[in-house]
């Protein structure tokens, strides 16, 4: 059975109930030792002198914080002494709406549980109350010789305790980032494209359907390296592209995400494949758009295709080899 990493008493007003606080998530990642190179050797680290070079106990550790001219020494029992109530007491302050905390805030998980079953109904009842009034309670309290801001919340019929960020914590993207652009006005047929790509690629959360795959991949490269067999190699990442025609990308984009998820009725409105055909199209049906045509080179591995025109794109395509008439075999379904 699972430990508590923190025991205390929760209360709010005059109602205490004695909680332990339980880890709720657990690492999964595949972890490696070190070992010198050519060898089976661990390499281990140890706590050493910095003067002397000796490896020195940890029984023997204190903290020490650095004032500019000397250590000033701290022991582990001075920090208890200083929060005596908050190390053993989660007591929440106010509740506040659950909408009004940005998940930025969000840190680690948590789930509280009563600390003996004589106390699952005033559990229950905290649980039912924060539940229906949609709300979470703002609490503070010492752990391992540090404060925590908390969020106390209900979900799934128990009690969940959520670290949060200290608001000096939360980096200020417009300074930190210079890369940031402004906000730019978008063409109202780029914008309604974009609109058409989220709603095509909206699905329902279910975590359940997503795992590590890199973990899995990095088992089954040490199974092949036990076997002395080789692995393939994924596939590079995609290069950054210069799109000089957004709408005609957003529009294939549409266009793929709706064939891929079978939903020809959303698309009925705008035609056929969820748009009006342009004037280009309308002309000649069968011919490519750019963004079929770079799809297409991407795929042919033709280099400097981010800087190329359409006509350019095509003539490449066409010197490599590539059937430049039908990219992506999108053309052939729109002259059908």
């Amino acid at each position: 059975m699972a430990r508590p990493v923190w025991a205390g008493v929760l209360s709010f007003g005059l109602v205490s109930l004695p909680v332990g606080l339980y880890t709720a998530t657990d690492s999964h990642t595949i972890h490696f030792h070190q070992l010198q190179r050519g060898t089976s050797d661990r390499v281990r680290n140890k706590r050493v002198n910095e003067r002397t070079g000796e490896e020195v106990p940890f029984e023997e550790i204190v903290k020490g914080f650095d004032d500019g001219d000397a250590y000033v020494l701290v022991e582990p029992e001075e920090l208890d002494e200083i929060a005596p109530g908050r190390s053993r007491s989660l007591d929440i302050e106010g509740f506040v709406d659950l909408a009004e905390v940005d998940p930025i805030f969000f840190d680690a998980t948590y789930y509280l549980a009563p600390k003996g079953k004589e106390y699952g109904k005033i559990y229950s009842l905290v649980e039912q109350a924060l539940d229906k009034a949609e709300k979470a309670g703002i609490a503070r309290f010492v752990m391992r010789s540090h404060e925590y801001l908390v969020a106390v919340k209900a979900e799934n019929g128990l009690l969940t305790c959520h670290t949060l960020h200290w608001a000096d914590e939360i980096r200020d993207p417009r300074k930190e980032i210079d890369s940031l652009p402004r906000k730019a006005k978008a063409a109202q047929k780029e914008l309604r494209m974009a609109e058409q790509l989220v709603e095509a690629l909206s699905m329902e959360w279910k975590p359940e359907e997503f795992h590590d795959t890199f973990r899995e991949k990095v088992a089954a490269l040490i199974k092949a390296k036990r076997a002395g067999e080789s692995v393939e190699k994924a596939e590079p990442a995609a290069e950054s592209t210069n799109v000089i025609d957004l709408a005609e990308a957003l529009r294939a984009s549409v266009e793929r995400a709706g064939g891929s998820k079978g939903k020809p009725g959303k698309r009925a409105k705008h035609g056929k494949h969820g748009k009006q055909p342009s004037k280009r199209a309308e002309k000649d049906p069968a011919s490519p758009t750019k963004a079929e045509l770079y799809e297409k080179a991407a795929a042919a591995g033709i280099p400097g295709r981010s800087a190329m025109t359409r006509d350019e794109l095509r003539d490449a395509l066409t010197a490599s080899g590539s059937d430049a008439g039908s990219a992506s075999g999108r053309g052939s379904r729109r002259a059908a």
